[in-house]
């Protein structure tokens, strides 16, 4: 048996949360963490014929791709289509978790795995998060050495020095400082009238933004200099980690229907739709699982010929032939499906103590009209 929250720690470890698109929600999302489950089934949303499979199988968690409770809920209930396999997974004590964008761009996610399966290699993202300014900045301080223990233990006080679990977290180096005092000063250290050179200190901390006003007051406080030098830079945080969607080369180039052909045969989606010239020649292929039209540019932008996704709008398929780039639309199951198996296979791996499988119900609920002579 292994506790859901462990599981889901597991999860957050190889698709991190910081990962998943801001609108995104994510992690363990129905259930309890100190539960202990020795079933677990994967599946990409959660439907009464899914919740229906995991009640009769036992499982104790589903890892579903599409969140639940995806929007704000008032009401969960057992007599409403939104709320009966929520409602049918409460009374039989099953959590669900979701991984969705965040397993999407992580590195082994489900778009590095559909560039691979495609046959893509030399893959990039094909699109980085924007840097966003982070809710803490660093403060720089000068100080000399008598003064160190006590300007850290104010600014520790008023909320300075503390990364995640850890506080008082701090740095300092050793220089040399220098500083001419006009008429009228009072240096602690040497006298107006000339320049001097003293040994200081460069102490360093973050800092919550909301209580930087309170750090610097207490510093300023603590502080033996009349006019302390103090420097505040706003921390950013950058596109780390592997990016959104992927782009790749065919290690041999084919034809823009040769390539689709092969793509509807690997990804067994005989639904699919192409926009652009048959015959056009294609070599570089940028990736977006499920829905992921809005990706078009960013595929012009990274000289793709062609973007594979799972589906796409009408109005984009236009943009498409105005911009010159192919656009394939292979199902959002064709797209995804395949990486839920594939999370099954990993959770097997990393808990062999579980039984998991990916869901043997779920199907496309999109259906292909057969070839007719009527």
């Amino acid at each position: 048996m292994v506790a859901t929250g462990t599981i889901a720690a597991w999860l957050e470890g190889f698709a991190p949360r910081a990962l998943a698109e801001s609108w995104d929600n994510v992690g363990l999302l129905w259930g309890d963490a100190r539960t202990e489950v020795d079933r677990v089934m994967t599946c990409l949303t959660v439907t009464d014929a899914v919740a229906a499979e995991a009640v009769e199988a036992g499982a104790g968690l589903i890892v579903s791709h599409h969140p639940v409770l995806f929007r704000g809920a008032k009401q969960v209930r057992g007599d409403r289509p939104e709320g009966a396999a929520l409602w049918r997974l409460a009374r039989a004590n099953i959590a669900v978790a979701s991984p969705h964008t965040a397993f999407d761009n992580t590195r082994g996610g489900i778009n590095d795995l559909l560039a691979k399966r495609v046959g893509l290699v030399d893959l990039v993202p094909l699109r980085m998060p924007s840097a966003s300014t982070s809710d803490l900045v660093k403060i720089v301080v000068f100080t000399p050495a008598s003064d160190h223990s006590r300007v850290l233990e104010a600014a520790f006080e008023a909320g300075a020095g503390r990364i995640g679990d850890y506080r008082e977290c701090s740095f300092a180096a050793a220089g040399v400082g220098t500083f001419f005092g006009e008429t009228g000063t009072n240096p602690t250290v040497g006298r107006p009238g000339r320049r001097e050179e003293t040994n200081e200190l460069r102490v360093e901390m973050v800092c919550p933004r909301s209580r930087l006003a309170a750090a610097l007051a207490a510093i300023r406080v603590a502080h033996s200099y009349e006019e302390p030098a103090i420097d505040v830079f706003a921390q950013v945080e950058g596109a780390a980690g592997p990016g959104v969607g992927r782009a790749g080369r065919l290690d041999e180039p084919c034809g823009l229907e040769r390539f689709a052909r092969r793509v509807a045969r690997i990804l067994h989606a005989p639904g699919l739709q192409f926009v652009g010239d048959p015959s056009r020649l294609i070599r570089r292929v940028a990736v977006a699982c499920g829905a992921g039209d809005d990706f078009l540019n960013d595929a012009a932008r990274a000289d793709a010929d062609v973007l594979l996704t799972g589906e796409a709008r009408f109005h984009r398929a236009l943009e498409a032939e105005a911009i010159d780039v192919a656009l394939i639309a292979a199902g959002h199951h064709a797209t995804e499906r395949p990486g839920i198996e594939d999370l099954a296979e990993r959770l097997r791996h990393a808990f062999p103590t579980l039984n998991v499988w990916p869901s043997r119900r779920e199907a496309d609920p999109w259906r292909v009209l057969a070839d007719n002579d009527d």
